[in-house]
């Protein structure tokens, strides 16, 4: 059997900054390489500072690169314009942060559909509430529909967030700190829910994560520092 193409390529990628300072640009990431097959798993780890936000931030089509080439699912980012890129990021990429940034006022189900409401393109899924009570069921909300996020638990309040990012059926899944804000036992759960949830929608996962604990628990880790990512040798199961 073939090997599948990857889902995401990073092709020496650099990002810089203008000085607040006026000393003139500051390399934020330096020729960073990276490939991911569908349905694969990553972990991005390293100090404060190293770039790792900035990394998903441009795999996210938050921000573009300097220098390099991304591609997602086949397309050249670089080449899309602002529309093609919001579609993009509406459609093809599921994002999860360490804050819920649920709205209040909406109650969980209603939470979780705000995604489909921003385009009117078909979908796989011709019944998106559906889907969205079959994931809520998955992880183990079917009896919050109708709450509101001030009602839930930290740890119940991410796992809307995480069925948020997965209604619209992404090939993507980017989670930034998703554990950060959470005690140790909901870290836990959630980082089980997230491997389980990799395998079962079959989207590749990237977490940007200062937990170990997490990191390890994806098929590869990458270390990022000084704006340079490296893979350890034996967290390497494919890619660059």
């Amino acid at each position: 059997m073939s090997k599948p193409s990857p889902l995401l390529i990073l092709d020496h990628v650099s990002k810089e900054f203008v000085s607040g300072a006026g000393a003139g640009l500051v390399a934020v990431l330096r020729d960073v390489s990276l490939s991911m097959l569908p349905g694969e798993s990553a972990a991005i780890v390293g100090p404060s500072g190293s770039g790792k936000s900035t990394l998903l931030n441009l795999i996210g089509t938050l921000d573009r690169p300097t220098r390099g080439r991304v591609r997602l699912d086949g397309e050249d980012l670089e080449r899309m314009d602002d529309t093609r890129l919001a579609w993009v990021r509406n459609r093809k990429i599921g994002f999860v942060f360490q804050s819920h940034h649920l709205l209040p006022q909406c109650s969980v189900l209603e939470n979780v559909l705000v995604p489909t409401l921003a385009t009117d393109a078909p979908r796989d899924d011709s019944d998106p509430a559906a889907r969205a009570r079959r994931l809520l069921e998955r992880v183990r909300l079917s009896d919050r529909l109708s709450h509101r996020p001030g009602q839930l638990s930290g740890g119940e309040r991410q796992r809307v967030a995480v069925v948020r990012a997965l209604i619209n059926q992404p090939g993507l899944l980017l989670a930034d700190e998703p554990t950060g804000a959470l005690d140790r036992a909901s870290a836990e759960n959630l980082a089980q829910l997230l491997v389980e949830l990799n395998r079962e929608e079959k989207v590749a996962l990237i977490v940007v994560t200062h937990s170990m604990r997490l990191a390890n628990r994806m098929s590869r880790v990458f270390e990022l520092a000084d704006g340079v990512l490296t893979e350890p040798a034996a967290s390497k199961q494919g890619g660059l």
